[in-house]
């Protein structure tokens, strides 16, 4: 067997001197895994919250879907009255129950019998 032949002083000190290398190799490895960590973790809550983001993405979103409805009813209420100034421009009973509705009109020997609001109102929902 061979004998364990001593340690010299300067072999001594280059293993201290690796030792400390690798405990700063070792912090910087650990130094940069939680900056990558922490990089990740901001361009997450950026890209969920941040400008653009998931919740700006929905709230776009349903803002779309509420135009294209009002959209819609607004396009059926234009066909609506412009149908009826097609009607009021070329039929004269239209015209005239439109007066008959708006003005009160009659004809002669007619008689109106208008009833008060409130009997109205309760006359229509029954």
């Amino acid at each position: 067997m061979k004998a364990s032949t001593p340690i010299s002083a300067t072999q001594s000190r280059h293993g201290v001197a690796v030792r400390a290398l690798l405990s700063v190799v070792g912090g910087w490895r650990r130094w940069a895994t939680v900056a990558a960590a922490g990089l990740a973790i901001a361009m997450g809550y950026h890209v969920v919250f941040g400008q653009n983001g998931l919740t700006a993405y929905q709230h776009k979103n349903h803002d779309e879907r509420t135009l294209t409805q009002q959209l819609t009813g607004l396009q059926q209420e234009n066909d609506r009255l412009k149908a009826h100034v097609d009607r009021l421009q070329s039929d004269p009973g239209a015209i005239e129950h439109q007066a008959r509705e708006e003005l009160h009109y009659t004809r002669p020997g007619e008689v109106i019998y208008t009833l008060p609001a409130a009997a109205a109102s309760k006359e229509t929902k029954k």
